[in-house]
Parts: structure tokens; C-alpha cells; sequence
């Protein structure tokens, strides 16, 4: 099977701020721009931002909505973990081990936004942890 790229558009008021964040911050390559829209590539998948006039606001919480990266090695996780102290991103949590000893258990932090979006990065210990463990009813901060 050819790769098969994740796509994901999401709301932002400024793309001069979005592109500080995303490209200077968290590492993104940017690629097509206008004054309303920026392709970005993170780690080979493609995020679009889009401006909206709608006002943006922020979620209690991490839950419904946000998205991210499962890191299929620690390092990589580790290297943006350390991109994203070093550049003083906004963590909306701090780095944590989830279901520590149990075959679910990953280590993960989020990251907002300068428009409220959240993000969450993960590394499972486990691989099969990845989509496996029906078996267990655990799943985020939520069990």
C-alpha cells in the first residue's frame, strides 16, 4: 500500500501568529500561504490553517476536542518534548505517564494554541497498545 497522509484543518485568526507558532515553535514546514489560509507539514501529515471571524474560545478541558502525534519511538517524542520547553510553548498539560505497569501505559503532554487548539503527543510503551487492548475500557484521563 502507497502512504496515505492524515489531513486536518483548523481555526486561527492570524496567520503571521500561526506561522510563529507552528513553523518557529513546534517545528512545522510551512508550504502554500495566502492571507486567509497555511499548509503545514507535520511530520509528513498535512495541517491547514484556516482564518474564521468567528471568536475563538477556549474548552474547560482537554476532552472533546484536540489532536496530535503518536510517536512510534521514545526519542523522537522526547526531541519535540524538549523543542517544545525550550521554545516556551503553552502546555495545557504537562508531560505525564498514563496506566503506568499495565500494557496501555504511554507517556504524553498537550500543547494550546495561540487560538485554543490542543494538541496531544503520545508515545506508547507498548506498540500494540497503539489500537489493541480491547480488553481494557481505559482511555485518556477518562476511564
Amino acid at each position: 500500500m502507497s502512504a496515505i497522509l492524515f489531513h486536518l484543518a483548523f481555526p486561527v485568526s492570524n496567520i503571521a501568529q500561526t506561522k510563529a507558532y507552528y513553523v518557529d515553535g513546534l517545528g512545522c514546514i510551512p508550504g502554500r500561504e495566502n492571507p486567509h489560509a497555511l499548509i503545514l507539514n507535520l511530520y509528513g501529515h498535512q495541517l491547514v490553517a484556516h482564518t474564521t471571524k468567528e471568536p475563538l474560545t477556549p474548552q474547560r478541558g482537554i476532552y472533546p476536542r484536540h489532536f496530535g502525534l503518536v510517536f512510534t519511538a521514545e526519542q523522537d517524542w522526547q526531541e519535540l518534548l524538549e523543542r517544545a520547553q525550550q521554545r516556551q510553548l503553552p502546555f495545557r498539560e504537562e508531560p505525564k505517564n498514563r496506566f503506568v505497569g499495565m500494557p496501555l501505559e504511554h507517556r504524553t503532554f498537550f500543547l494550546e494554541d495561540p487560538f485554543y487548539n490542543i494538541m496531544e503527543f503520545k508515545y506508547y510503551r507498548h506498540r500494540e497498545a497503539i489500537f489493541g487492548g480491547a480488553e481494557y475500557s481505559q482511555i485518556g484521563d477518562r476511564t
